[in-house]
């Protein structure tokens, strides 16, 4: 009898053990299901040329659309501390123009080394309050309030800001891509009055503007892009002036 009611009792406890499991398990389920993730299937483009196709790994596919692609992108963080190498090319009737730039960016500080196709390369070090300037090998370095030019604006690209200020009714296209092997949230406005059409495609692991495109009449008048960080990262070089004077350590 009394083994009778142990055996009663040890498969109450087990009942009890597997129910609180169970619960925990979908409380955490409930949890995982609020993040963004791409889904496990590319959508279909019509810029063939620009991307290249693949397979996104997914958790919890949801749909980006022209009415909730701000939400996603507003969900992305740009990484604290990277360096990245951009290419803006604007092009026009009869003739393009080339610029090479590289950022560093840490503890505050955004650098910009601008280098446009035959001309010298213009460096900036700023922290959005004060910000320095010089010209390829100057030691003489001009400094002055940074006042509403970002750090963005001093790299000549839009940024995923750019994106949410449009208005909703502007979006036409949204959706997810690959662009060189970097999943990519891609968004399209239609054209407006002036014949303007606004392109973005904005990395989903860093959050930064992988690349845009510009077009006028149908015809590319802008090209931007920067797929992938530099492995190496930034230094603490980066981030001093031609005086020796270190404005952060990089991290």
């Amino acid at each position: 009898m009394r083994n009778r009611k142990i055996g009663k009792f040890t498969a109450a406890g087990f009942v009890v053990v597997f129910v609180l499991v169970v619960a925990i398990l979908l409380i955490n389920s409930l949890r995982r299901s609020s993040r963004i993730v791409l889904p496990d299937v590319v959508q279909p483009t019509e810029d063939s040329s620009a991307i290249d196709g693949g397979k996104i790994d997914a958790i919890t596919p949801i749909a980006v659309t022209p009415e909730t692609v701000q939400f996603a992108i507003e969900s992305l963080h740009r990484p604290a501390s990277y360096r990245r190498s951009i290419t803006v090319e604007r092009l026009w009737s009869g003739g393009t123009g080339t610029t090479d730039v590289t950022v560093s960016v840490s503890g505050g500080w955004t650098r910009t080394d601008t280098a446009p196709k035959g001309q010298q390369t213009r460096h900036t070090l700023t922290n959005g309050k004060t910000t320095y300037i010089w010209y390829g090998n100057q030691t003489s370095v001009y400094s002055c309030s940074a006042g509403d030019i970002s750090a963005d604006e001093e790299q000549e690209i839009s940024t995923y800001e750019d994106v949410l200020a449009l208005p909703v009714n502007q979006i036409e296209k949204a959706d997810y891509r690959s662009l060189s092997g970097v999943n990519c949230i891609y968004v399209e406005t239609g054209e407006d009055e002036n014949g303007y059409v606004l392109r973005y495609w904005v990395s989903v692991d860093t959050g930064l503007l992988a690349a845009a495109e510009w077009l006028k009449d149908g015809e590319t008048i802008y090209r931007m892009g920067s797929p992938t960080l530099d492995s190496s990262g930034p230094s603490t070089k980066d981030f001093t002036l031609p005086d020796g004077t270190v404005l952060t350590e990089a991290a």
